[in-house]
């Protein structure tokens, strides 16, 4: 740490190019972590996967049997697989690389005098970082000026306690090695580091180091050595990829005795074994899974939410219930002032040059007294604006008060104090603004008053308002009050303010209904302001009414669960009352969905199945907690997330049917003509080239489907529902046995027929072929019929079938690709029947589609 990193002018910050030149030499900021991978690294991942082993090995024996040809054949085939697939791993790296980046922490610093908000990793040492109640900090710095300021150092102490911290003037200077982490309680030394989050308060601070050298870096990487544990889908594809290799494993085996024991070829008795294992390999499985879980959340970022956890893609598909914050979600977070309340009188404001009567000036006075000077919150923006509109020119405007105490909001008083030391006079003053009924009970205001308020409340909140009550108060010594409620307040008036609702959230609206999701709205406002939006928006407040927050907190566990089931808003509610809420959902069984965006918001977030976490205007400590990060702040984003979370299960679910079904034929093409006494009628040749089309048309063309139409009118998808039942599995192996038994018997007629080897070979291969793409078009829905999915749109499926079938027709026709897969001429009658047997094979399936939608 050098003495000049806080030596430079404070309001400006590093220049950008000097900012950049420290990116550059001190690397970025952020842990060492795991070596990502390159090409290099996965095409060595890629070579030690079982199927390449086979390959190689059968390519050995080929050579050892003198047939070279065959060896270096299939030695080019497994050149072109292993493209293939380095390319959709290459694919599904970079995809996730830029997930990682976009939702790594941020950071908001000055540079040349502008507020930047970027990347965690882009802090450089000498940065100026504007720190907020919930931000999590990107470096370690010393606080060069504070307010009411404190940090959870947990992550670094093991203590929970938050630590107070004061600011020092930067000329006091730093040394080199100063930077020790303080014990919690009392007022720390102003350091503040890497990692730990701000509890309270706002600060600036003066980045001293990074990346590896913070305090954090020092420890060590236990962090990023944490790993989650594999979700329900992952352990079921775990469990299915175990059972058919050892299925694979010892049929192999078994069919490596058998040819050498009956036929005495053991060479060629390995080679069967291993074209045999190749086609019971399920290699394709976790490819597969991961593909579509990272893609998915590709397609879903680029609908403006952020996967901050990749298998929360599954869980999409399976919300029944989706709780959302009305400010900011369901409305614009855009405050406006429209109504003003002192005493009897009533000022409706407008964009207008008329005068603010004299007798509302205080009232706008003390609302902007009683907010930050340099507003964060939407409301307290829209009171600024009201004061520069209406108050430019009087004396109500104190830009040159110096703020001198404050007391904060807190969820047993909805209210928060500024106190101001004026210029030319002895005594402070004291503004106040929070919740009416919190204002009313600091001004101690009798029964009577309380009622006319009420009633004046109630008239705003109808209207849709949000309303805030207004106080004054002065104050004469040094030692201030612990609590607000010491002053003396005088109330002067209320506020009424509005936030439109978004366009998009009605039809957004009627979209969950139709899904079978239940929306639940959830807000600080007053009952009658929380009905006037569900009005608005089309939304059914249920059999069970409106919920309060004092309501709930007179409900016990029991009760609330009884009311969670019939009741869709929630009014009055602060942030810790959301994990009781969702407790109560989960408990009922319902899978939810939950919005947040501050500090408090954070154990809902990360106890809800799914947590969505405010990307504008919430809090890093609630995008940490969250799976989900809405970067719109749309509610309609949300539920454009949900539709494409259930076509991606669907889709996912189509592709692992598909794998599982063409894997019948082909393993019992390897296995069952050796038992029947026919020669072999596969080789690994073949089944490198069947891989070349399932392989890209699993996790390419079957990933790029678009969702069925009808994806958003159907209930939600029950999370203990496996990905395989007994129907789906079912229907998949008749839907495979139906292929196998095409080709089969296109294979007995050849041989039947005394044809030559070889032709009875390339009609056998030509029925699978077509039966396998006509198997991928059935595939493409469950729900509609082929003549509705062709016109559907995926060019990804038509290269794979266009591909699949020009090397196919090579194959057949080009004398060279003849002996490479030991094939002999086929008549056009007999090319004509095993079109027909193979798409019979595939499109008998159509019949079915009733039963497998069901």
């Amino acid at each position: 740490m050098n003495r000049e990193t806080i030596n430079q002018p404070m309001a400006q910050g590093l220049p950008l190019d000097e900012a950049r030149a420290r990116l550059r030499a001190e690397g970025p900021n952020e842990l060492p972590a795991a070596r990502r991978r390159d090409i290099a690294a996965i095409a060595l991942e890629v070579l030690r996967e079982p199927m390449f082993l086979l390959l190689v090995s059968a390519g050995a024996i080929y050579l050892l049997l003198g047939d070279t040809g065959d060896a270096l054949m299939l030695l080019g085939f497994v050149f072109v697989v292993m493209g293939i697939t380095i390319y959709q791993e290459y694919k599904t790296e970079r995809v996730l690389e830029a997930l990682r980046d976009l939702t790594s922490p941020r950071a908001l610093v000055m540079r040349d005098n502008v507020e930047h908000r970027i990347a965690g990793r882009e802090v450089v040492r000498g940065d100026l970082l504007l720190l907020a109640e919930g931000d999590r900090v990107a470096a370690d710095a010393v606080l060069l000026s504070s307010n009411d300021f404190a940090a959870d150092e947990s992550l670094l102490t093991g203590e929970s306690v938050a630590v107070r911290k004061i600011a020092q003037p930067e000329t006091d200077g730093v040394k080199p090695g100063a930077l020790e982490i303080q014990a919690p309680g009392g007022d720390g030394l102003p350091f503040v580091y890497s990692g730990t989050l701000i509890v309270a308060g706002r600060g600036v601070a003066r980045v001293l180091a990074t990346g590896p050298r913070t305090e954090i870096g020092k420890i060590g990487r236990a962090l990023q050595e944490q790993t989650a544990d594999a979700t329900p889908l992952q352990k079921e594809i775990a469990r299915l990829v175990r059972n058919l290799a050892i299925a694979g494993a010892l049929l192999s085996l078994l069919l490596v005795v058998i040819y050498g024991w009956a036929r005495g070829g053991w060479l060629h008795g390995l080679l069967s074994g291993i074209t045999l294992a190749m086609s019971i390999l399920p290699e394709e499985y976790p490819v597969v899974l991961t593909v579509f879980l990272a893609m998915g959340a590709w397609r879903i970022s680029r609908h403006r939410v952020l996967t901050r956890r990749i298998p929360t893609v599954e869980a999409l598909g399976s919300a029944t219930v989706l709780c959302v914050d009305k400010t900011g979600t369901l409305t614009h977070n855009r405050m406006t002032a429209k109504q003003l309340v002192v005493q009897d009188a009533m000022f409706a404001v407008a964009d207008s040059p008329a005068a603010l009567p004299e007798q509302f000036h205080e009232l706008v006075e003390f609302a902007i007294l009683s907010s930050e000077t340099e507003p964060f919150d939407p409301m307290e923006k829209a009171l600024h604006e009201l004061g520069a509109h209406y108050l430019a020119d009087t004396e109500h405007l104190h830009r040159d008060w110096e703020l001198a105490h404050e007391y904060s909001l807190s969820p047993e008083l909805l209210a928060l104090s500024h106190v101001w030391r004026a210029r030319g006079r002895e005594e402070y003053v004291v503004a106040a603004k929070g919740s009416p009924e919190a204002i009313a009970d600091l001004c101690h205001l009798d029964q009577t008053q309380v009622e006319t308020l009420n009633l004046q409340i109630d008239a705003l909140a109808a209207q849709g308002m949000r309303v805030l009550g207004v106080a004054r108060a002065s104050h004469r010594g040094t030692e201030w009050p612990d609590v607000q409620h010491d002053f003396d307040f005088r109330f002067i008036g209320l506020i009424g303010l509005a936030d439109p609702v978004r366009p998009g959230v009605a039809a957004a609206l009627d979209e969950c209904r139709a899904a079978g999701v239940r929306v639940a709205m959830i807000t600080g406002d007053y009952p009658a302001t929380a009905a006037a939006i569900a009005r608005e928006i089309g939304l059914d407040a249920g059999s069970g009414g409106i919920v309060s927050g004092p309501e709930l907190n007179h409900m016990d566990d029991a009760a609330l669960r009884e009311r969670v089931r019939h009741s869709n808003i929630f009014a009055r509610m602060v942030p810790e009352q959301k994990l009781r809420l969702v407790s109560a959902l989960k408990a009922n069984g319902d899978v939810v969905a939950m919005t947040g965006d501050g500090v408090n918001d954070a154990p809902a977030l990360k106890a809800a199945h799914i947590g969505i976490a405010m990307g504008g205007h919430g809090t890093d400590v609630a995008r940490e907690a969250a799976a989900l990060v809405l970067l719109d702040d749309d509610f309609a984003s949300i539920v454009r997330a949900l539709r494409i979370g259930r076509g991606i299960f669907d889709n996912l679910r189509k592709a692992m049917a598909y794998i599982f079904a063409v894997h019948i034929p082909i393993a019992g093409l390897s296995l069952i003509p050796l038992l029947l006494g026919w020669p072999p009628l596969f080789a690994p040749v073949h089944i490198v080239f069947l891989e070349m089309i399932i392989n890209p048309a699993c996790s390419i063309a079957f990933e790029a489907e678009p969702a069925e139409s009808d994806v958003m009118r159907r209930p939600p998808r029950d999370p203990r529902q496996p990905l395989f039942g007994m129907r789906t599995l079912s229907l998949s192996l008749l839907q495979g046995m139906a292929l196998l038994a095409a080709t089969l018997a296109v294979s007995g007629l050849a041989l039947h027929e005394n044809m030559p080897e070889g032709a009875a070979r390339a009609m056998t291969f030509l029925t699978l072929v077509v039966g396998n793409l006509g198997m991928i078009l059935v595939n493409r829905s469950w729900r509609h019929g082929l003549r509705t999915t062709l016109r559907g749109r995926n060019p990804a499926l038509w290269w794979v079938i266009a591909g699949a079938s020009a090397f196919l027709a090579l194959s057949l026709s080009l004398p060279f690709l003849h002996k490479a897969f030991h094939f002999e001429p086929i008549t056009a009658a007999q090319a004509a029947l095993c079109l027909a047997a193979g798409l019979c094979s595939a499109l008998w399936f159509e019949l079915l589609k009733p039963i497998r939608a069901a």
